[in-house]
């Protein structure tokens, strides 16, 4: 099913924001006609995507099965032109650089839970290592399927079969001392010691204060949970890229007020940016 996207969407930047791990961009597309293509798993579900330029992108699903399961997953009912107008570039030159440098970063609205696991594992590790690590996991309790190209995936586990793995198996998929965490997270969902779907609507200070109250997980976790699992667009993680940031670009003060409820966005702009250009855009 071809469609044309008319807001930002780049499969690529989205792929390497630090939001979501359980995407591939594959390295050569099958045919030398279409452009890049992406592979996502999201739960049980598994979806190619083709970029082929000009706004168009190949997605292998029908109509139904696009408005039913990524339409709302790609958050493609915001305008993040719109967003991205916001910015005045007299007053914020830096923003404005970054949001179009980084333009196509969209926030998605990923499962809660797999959003929780996967922020608590990435704790002192780098990107390549909590893919792994989600994949290993996902392999060891998760349901084994295959998706119409005849590849195996597996599907991100629920609570109870993650609950159900010993110490041994949880760090054989390289938790290292997050497994803890990972099985107390496990345990606080399954018995609803904590609701993740309460969470969606609650205000910033109930939901960091509920999510921090779980084993392992802090201030830089919660806002990630947050952001990229429950939607709340105006949560902002900061890690040392964000602080440097903050340091150095607004040593007067950052303007969350104004930028809000948006700030999560402008955050993820400003992030890849001096990710990949240090800032000099």
């Amino acid at each position: 099913m071809i469609k044309q996207i008319q807001d930002d969407f780049d499969l690529t930047r989205i792929c390497e924001s630090g939001q979501c791990f359980r995407w591939e961009i594959l390295d050569e597309p099958e045919d030398a006609s279409t452009g890049k293509t992406c592979r996502i798993i999201k739960g049980e579900d598994c979806l190619y995507v083709t970029d082929l330029g000009g706004g168009q992108f190949d997605f292998d699903c029908s109509e139904a099965e696009f408005d039913s399961a990524w339409r709302e997953y790609f958050d493609f009912p915001e305008d993040y032109r719109q967003i991205r107008a916001r910015i005045d570039p007299e007053k914020d030159p830096f923003l404005w650089r970054a949001s179009e440098a980084e333009k196509g970063i969209r926030i998605l609205r990923q499962d809660p839970w797999e959003t929780l696991i996967s922020f608590i594992i990435s704790q002192n590790k780098n990107i390549p290592a909590i893919r792994r690590s989600i994949e290993m996991l996902a392999e060891c309790c998760g349901k084994r399927r295959t998706d119409f190209r005849g590849r195996d995936y597996y599907a991100f586990p629920g609570p109870s079969e993650i609950g159900a793995l010993c110490e041994e198996e949880l760090k054989a998929c390289r938790l290292g001392y997050r497994w803890k965490y990972v099985l107390a997270a496990a345990e606080a969902v399954r018995t609803e010691a904590v609701s993740l779907d309460g969470l969606k609507d609650a205000g910033e200070p109930e939901t960091m204060w509920g999510l921090t109250q779980l084993y392992g997980v802090g201030v830089k976790v919660a806002s990630c949970v947050s952001l990229f699992g429950l939607h709340h667009m105006d949560a902002f993680p900061e890690d040392v890229w964000i602080k440097r940031i903050l340091k150095e670009q607004y040593p007067e003060g950052y303007p969350f007020r104004e930028y809000s409820p948006y700030n999560g966005v402008y955050q993820q702009y400003m992030f890849a940016c001096y990710r990949n250009h240090g800032g000099a855009v």
